[in-house]
This record gives structure tokens, C-alpha cells and sequence, in this order.
């Protein structure tokens, strides 16, 4: 998951040294020792790129900031078809700064592991551009998709625009698997997540599967796996709300990734290599990633997501 660097004292370093998030990001040099430092110190079998979902709105002209402690913020929000027509689609001088970070790390790594590119989803984009910062209910982002649907449609394509573009960049610059992080897919309901996220998910694996695998990752979205295994992706992300055993019933011929709640994470080293072994019993070894079931959390110990990593690792069928 994305946020495994937040835990290390390297990246809270590097973090001490520059202005804000948005810097470390925008500094391909500083993304790729943020990206890189998981890889040495935890002994992960991947590493991810460095960077924000929030890179795709930006590169459409909606600027943002991020506040500490608070998230993102936008001054200005999408409301209405003007504001959607003054949107860019994105190209690759809006985000070349990943670029050089994907080129700088994939030079870095040598081969030892793959590099991960991301996007976010259309509709979890959406939801930051409409509503202007997160939210427990995103219920301005969800106004909209009543009241306006037709609107909200065309935000959405454009959003999609992008991201394929965005992706397809990413891959140029050395991404050998992208994963598309949907993370407000859960507080859709099945109908509407099924009209205004899932078929923008589609097209987005659609025109990157022929370069490289992709991970789409509906968090809290498995109330749709039925139509979410008609992705032309080759890895599901499920989340710890998901029982593994249905989700291979559900998701036929995709290898899957996840799902160990992080919170387990907070637990005594023993429990945390019961609750590892007792999850891949249940995934099985084949098609499957170990992972978590969303990110490590800021004040996770350090040695303790290094004991799943390793009780992943000691790990035999028995």
C-alpha cells in the first residue's frame, strides 16, 4: 500500500526538510528516496511510486493544498458545467515531475523489485473536486450525481481522460504494474457505484491492460464484485470487510491482493503472525499478493509492519 513510507523515520526526515507534502512530491530526487526506503528497511516484494492521487486534478487546473493533520483542501470546487468546460485534460508537462521520480527509482532499483505506478479512480477524484476537501458522507459530491447526473457524467469522462493519459505516462517513464486506488467506492450505493464508478474504472483498464497488469482496488465496493469480475484487470485489492473465500467464489480468474486489517498491526508480534498465517490459509498461495486491506496507519510501530512482512515471508504450506 501506498503509505508504507509514512512509518519509516527516513521519510519523517525528509519531510522535516521541506515545506510541505506537495514539495516531497513534486522533487522527483526526494520521491524516489520516500519510494525507495520501504524496499530497504522492510524487505517489501514491490516498491509504489511516491506520490498523491491528487496529481490528476491539479494537472487539470483545480489546485489544492494539503494541511497538515487535515488533508487536502481546495480553494475552489467543480459545481456546475462551466466549471467542468474550464477544466484541462491533463498531459504529460502537468505531471512530469512524476515521471522523472518513476525514471529516477526504476534506474534505483535495478531490477530487484517492480515499480508501481497509481491513479485514483474517477469517482474518488471526483468526490475531492466537487466536494473540496474529504468528508464522512461526500454528500455535496453525491448531490450531484442525483440532481445532475449529466453533469456529473461529464466530469467524470474528463476526469478519466486524464487518468488514461496520466497511466500511460507512468508506464513510458518505467511503472511495470498500476493499481487504481477507488477509495470512496464504498459509500456509493450498488446502483449508483455501478453507473459512475465502475464503468470509468473499466475504460481505465481497459486501455492500460495490453501494457502492463493492472490492480483496481474498490474499497468497500464488494457489494458489486459480481460486475467488478468483468474488469479487464488482473488483480483485485480487497479490503478487510471481504471473506477470502468468497471473494475467490465472486472474483473467478483474478489473482487478489489484501486484506489484513491494519489495526491488527497495533497487536503483539504473535498475534500479528497468527492473524498473517491464518489469512493466507485462507487466500491460498496462488494468484494471491499479501497485503494489508488499506494503508499503515502514521503511528503504526515500524517493527511491527516489519513482522508481517516477515511472518508473510516464513510462511509454508502446510
Amino acid at each position: 500500500m501506498r503509505q508504507a513510507g509514512r512509518i519509516l523515520p527516513g521519510y519523517r526526515k525528509l519531510r522535516e526538510h521541506v515545506k510541505d507534502f506537495k514539495e516531497l512530491v513534486k522533487t522527483p530526487a526526494l520521491a524516489c528516496e520516500a519510494t525507495l526506503e520501504p524496499v530497504h528497511l522492510l524487505d517489501v516484494d514491490a516498491a509504489i511510486i511516491f506520490s498523491d492521487i491528487l496529481v490528476v486534478p491539479e494537472a487539470m487546473g483545480l489546485d489544492y493544498e494539503m494541511i497538515e493533520s487535515k488533508g487536502p483542501m481546495f480553494e475552489k470546487t467543480i459545481q456546475n458545467q462551466k466549471d467542468i468546460d474550464a477544466l484541462r485534460i491533463g498531459n504529460t508537462e502537468n505531471w512530469n515531475y512524476v515521471l522523472e521520480a518513476l525514471k529516477l527509482t526504476r534506474k534505483e532499483l535495478n531490477e530487484k523489485v517492480p515499480l508501481i505506478g497509481f491513479a485514483g479512480s474517477p469517482w474518488t477524484i471526483f468526490a475531492y473536486m466537487t466536494e473540496g476537501k474529504g468528508s464522512k458522507t461526500f454528500s455535496v459530491a453525491k448531490r450531484m450525481l442525483y440532481s445532475n447526473p449529466e453533469i456529473a457524467h461529464a466530469l467524470l469522462d474528463k476526469i478519466t481522460q486524464t487518468t488514461i493519459q496520466y497511466l500511460k505516462d507512468q508506464v513510458n517513464a518505467g511503472a511495470q504494474i498500476v493499481q487504481i486506488f477507488d477509495s470512496w467506492g464504498g459509500i456509493l450505493s450498488p446502483e449508483s457505484y455501478e453507473e459512475f464508478s465502475l464503468p470509468y474504472i473499466a475504460k481505465i483498464c481497459d486501455a492500460l491492460n495490453a501494457m502492463v497488469p493492472v490492480i483496481a482496488f474498490p474499497k468497500g465496493a464488494f457489494f458489486s464484485a459480481k460486475k467488478i469480475a468483468k474488469l479487464n484487470c488482473s488483480v483485485i485489492g480487497i479490503d478487510w470487510t471481504v471473506d477470502p473465500s468468497e471473494a475467490r467464489v465472486l472474483l473467478p480468474g483474478k489473482s487478489l491482493q489484501g486484506n489484513l486489517d491494519p489495526c491488527v498491526l497495533y497487536a503483539e508480534p504473535s498475534v500479528i503472525k497468527s492473524k498473517t498465517h491464518k489469512m493466507l490459509e485462507e487466500f491460498g498461495t496462488q494468484r494471491y499478493i499479501a497485503n494489508l486491506g488499506h494503508g499503515v496507519y502514521p503511528d503504526i510501530p515500524m517493527d511491527n509492519v516489519r513482522h508481517f512482512i516477515d511472518s508473510v515471508k516464513q510462511y509454508s504450506v502446510k
